[in-house]
């Protein structure tokens, strides 16, 4: 596949997969990855390989753990040749445990992409992971 224009790249993470997040679409947030896929949230060192397995019950933890999550604020750079995008943006979380209160963070993701899906994506957070 040859490089995908520069808006590709902002418009998978923010209209897609931060998308589907925020509105716990877990179907549309796996279509983003390819199948071998891995997320390594850099901060505490947690790995979570493969699309159908470890990112999705990871996915599906985080949205049975809060009521409400939102990314935004997003700042972008996109590396066109090297099919990826470093996004740093703020995130607001709602934990589902009594008494918790709203989190919030400062985060940036670097998201490596190969015909048009993430492959690898290097999650650094500002708290304590919410990706376990």
């Amino acid at each position: 596949m040859s490089k995908l224009p520069y808006e590709y790249y902002v418009d998978i993470v923010t209209k897609r997969y931060f998308h589907f997040v925020d509105n716990k679409e877990l179907q549309g947030v796996l279509d983003c990855f390819a199948e071998d896929a891995f997320i390594h949230e850099m901060t505490s060192d947690t790995k979570h390989e493969g699309r159908d397995r470890g990112i999705k019950e990871m996915f599906e933890r985080l949205f049975a753990d809060n009521d409400r999550i939102w990314h935004g604020n997003f700042v972008h750079t996109v590396d066109v040749e090297n099919e990826a995008i470093c996004s740093q943006f703020s995130v607001e979380i709602e934990p589902k445990a009594l008494g918790s209160e709203e989190q919030r963070y400062e985060n940036c993701n670097r998201f490596y992409l190969k015909d048009g899906k993430f492959t690898r994506v290097y999650v650094y957070m500002s708290g304590s992971n919410l990706l376990k």
